[in-house]
């Protein structure tokens, strides 16, 4: 099935059951993209910032893409907003659910020229509340593999530690740049399977000095990486991505605080796995401000070891 008619057949099977994405669905107005700064006329391409950023220390690397998203260096087409319908698994009626969230994950550069970039916890945090935006659940991600119009395959790069380098970056930018070229799709369609996930989850509460990862779904839809807090929270490889949802979701069509609903113990059903997301707000502000470079190594390596099975 082309990725057109997977839209039209996604839209349709929605107006059908009355679901946000449908007829009558609750608009993401294009006002919720207010906040994110225009980009500059002398600003680089996705090329150009790979080139400054090669041989830069990853702390360094980290700052420049943090400056560059906070300036509004970002395509067009992410300026954009796709309605995701959120429901209750267990099959239960309740109230419907819509989040409006990026069509890709954050990039830097032009709609012709431009790298999409892993970062870590702490500056997607920030970058994302700049913009009015914050971090899905690993249940949201779901749903949007689900609801996007176009699945691109995962694409796996050798493991080793070249894994969390600029030139892994800009290879598997050129992997993912090489698999919309030949399905010819258009800017701004709502596309996953690319990357995995930034999330927000309760076990952040416990593990603050973490990054939660989740996602990199199969063609069979099971994701490569289930839930995981393997890795300290300055950690961010080539496989990983930061895609933003709006602080504004729709119930039933009426405007509500994402961070209110995912704290409410019905709403937070449609929403995350967990069941309410303890202090959504305050978990969020704590985990933009990253640990100190010396308490992140000396509490990695038990992690490591606790965690040994989990996915990478």
């Amino acid at each position: 099935m082309t990725s057109t008619r997977f839209l039209m057949c996604a839209l349709t099977i929605c107006a059908a059951l009355g679901l946000p994405g449908g007829a009558g669905a609750a608009p993401c107005e294009a006002s919720l993209l207010d906040a994110i700064p225009a980009r500059p006329a002398d600003a680089p391409t996705g090329s150009q910032f790979a080139r400054t950023v090669e041989a830069m220390s990853a702390g360094d690397r980290e700052a420049v893409i943090e400056a560059q998203l906070e300036a509004g260096n970002l395509p067009s087409f992410l300026r954009r907003l796709a309605p995701v319908a959120l429901g209750m698994d267990d099959g239960a009626t309740g109230a419907r659910v819509t989040a409006c969230v990026l069509p890709d994950y954050l990039a830097i550069g032009s709609d012709r020229d431009f790298m999409l970039v892993p970062m870590r916890l702490a500056t997607a945090l920030r970058i994302a509340a700049r913009y009015g935006f914050t971090l899905p659940t690993a249940k949201m991600v779901d749903a949007i593999y689900a609801q996007s119009a176009v699945h691109l395959a995962p694409r796996p790069l050798p493991a080793g530690d070249q894994m969390r380098s600029t030139t892994y970056y800009r290879h598997h930018n050129e992997i993912i740049g090489a698999q919309r070229s030949l399905l010819g799709m258009l800017a701004g369609t709502l596309l996953a399977g690319h990357k995995k996930d930034l999330v927000l989850t309760n076990r952040l509460w416990r593990a603050p000095d973490r990054v939660a990862i989740y996602g990199w779904h199969q063609p069979d839809g099971r994701p490569i990486q289930t839930l995981s807090t393997v890795h300290g929270a300055r950690y961010a490889d080539y496989s990983h991505g930061a895609r933003l949802v709006s602080t504004r979701v729709y119930v039933d069509g009426s405007p509500r605080s994402i961070f209110g609903a995912l704290a409410d113990p019905e709403l937070s059903r449609a929403l995350s796995n967990e069941g309410p997301l303890v202090n959504p707000r305050e978990l969020v502000a704590k985990l933009s401000v990253p640990p100190p470079e010396a308490a992140s190594a000396v509490t990695a390596a038990p992690a490591v070891l606790a965690h040994a099975a989990e996915p990478r």
